[in-house]
């Protein structure tokens, strides 16, 4: 069982930056795949970046490539999202997920997912 709760989440200018956070639960978060993804008014819930359970191998939208950086510390139970050169295309609600087996991309493959947090863009 792992509990999540992410933070970071505000307002920001175009161009800026924000780091959300992801506060883990569980005695085996070090196992598991980390995800972020995010849902925008009216659309569809999409994938924006994964870690592995060692944080060897990340995984990103190609939206968000090059300025987006996810981290993970198994030590505190806690996973980062580094946003730079934010756009009003980054305004959505954004989810940490977790699971031990997944197709990192695919949010129907994680089994834990945290209340969400807000960013919003403006332009």
């Amino acid at each position: 069982q792992v509990q999540l709760v992410e933070s970071g989440g505000g307002l920001v200018q175009a161009g800026g930056s924000l780091r959300l956070s992801c506060a883990a639960s569980g005695r085996t978060f070090s196992s598991y795949t980390m995800g972020w993804f995010r849902q925008a008014p009216g659309k569809e819930r999409e994938f924006v970046a994964a870690l592995s359970w060692s944080g060897g191998s990340t995984y990103y939208a190609d939206s968000v490539k090059g300025r987006f950086t996810v981290s993970r510390d198994n030590a505190k139970k806690m996973v980062y999202l580094q946003m730079n050169s934010l756009n009003a295309e980054d305004t959505a609600v954004y989810y940490c997920a977790a699971a031990r087996y997944v197709t990192v991309a695919s949010a129907a493959s994680y089994g834990y997912w945290g209340q969400g947090t807000q960013v919003t863009v403006s332009s």
